[in-house]
């Protein structure tokens, strides 16, 4: 056999070893869960909470808790990122809270109390069906989308297939396959990838205000991402540029929070810091991995 010959099957035969392995650890690479155990009990400081279970179709069980506000004037349903449990996301829903909104999280199948085979399918169709019980006690007009980074694609085609108030976007991608292609251009993730999450086509269907946060030094998802995505919808888009910001970080900027409270307050008033999350930080120590 020639040299040049063997060379190439060699090659070749790396990139579908590389490709095959891409294709079954890829769920251990894009998402990093917590688990917790049954009888794990949660709890925040001046917060009320609900913990409810929710069993889907196919038996899978989705943990969730409610944030209660005194006098709730609406609804926020956040969908968080790729990494922990909502025992730590929960230290967020303050910046909902005590703006008068209840908030609403869930844990992913296979993240924190939730159970289940982990697809994007699958967890589309939780979601929805979170969406749809949270319908049976609050009129859609006072439900509120939020979605950060991982979770600001499922946010996005839930507001596609319904009709929130609002969708917030929190540091969003335009989808998971472009982030993927930036750490391994050389690999046909259109193929290979089983989570895809093509927000940009997902927001030509969204028919509420649409407002997209982002940092300006987020190395993770650049900004440039949340710029193409405002130019689909421009007349019901608005994007929020933080200065300086990064991906894990926006929560340490007054900006971000003056930013919210324009948001989703009907007439804003001078932001007060105290009671915010401005100065919870992440604590993993995986600063590229996680979103």
């Amino acid at each position: 056999m020639p040299s040049w010959l063997f060379i190439l099957l060699l090659v070749l035969g790396i990139y579908l070893l590389i490709s095959i392995l891409l294709y079954f650890l890829q769920d251990f690479l894009m998402f990093k869960p917590e688990k917790l155990p049954k009888d794990f009990q949660f709890h925040y400081e001046n917060q009320e909470i609900q913990e409810y279970n929710v069993t889907t179709r196919d038996g899978a069980v989705i943990n969730g808790l409610r944030f209660k506000a005194k006098h709730p004037k609406g609804v926020v349903f956040y969908l968080k990122g790729n990494s922990k449990s909502i025992k730590g996301w929960g230290k967020f829903a303050v910046d909902f809270t005590r703006h008068g909104y209840d908030v609403i999280m869930v844990d992913y199948r296979g993240f924190g109390k939730s159970t289940g085979r982990r697809t994007q399918k699958a967890i589309k169709r939780d979601l929805q069906v979170i969406y749809n019980k949270l319908k049976e006690s609050v009129a859609e007009k006072y439900i509120i989308l939020y979605g950060r980074s991982l979770g600001s694609g499922f946010a996005t085609k839930l507001a596609s297939m319904n009709n929130p108030r609002m969708l917030i976007l929190d540091a969003p991608y335009y989808s998971l396959s472009k982030v993927a292609k930036k750490f391994i251009p050389f690999m046909p993730l259109s193929i290979l990838i089983k989570f895809p999450m093509p927000t940009y086509k997902w927001l030509k269907y969204v028919n509420c205000p649409i407002h997209i946060i982002h940092g300006t030094d987020d190395r993770l998802i650049p900004y440039k991402t949340s710029v193409k995505l405002s130019k689909i919808k421009p007349h019901l888009t608005r994007l929020y540029t933080v200065i300086g910001g990064g991906h894990k970080n926006l929560n340490t900027f007054e900006s971000y929070h003056r930013m919210l409270n324009e948001i989703i307050t009907t007439r804003p008033k001078p932001v007060n810091l105290e009671g915010s999350s401005i100065h919870v930080k992440h604590t993993s120590k995986r600063t590229n991995a996680e979103a």
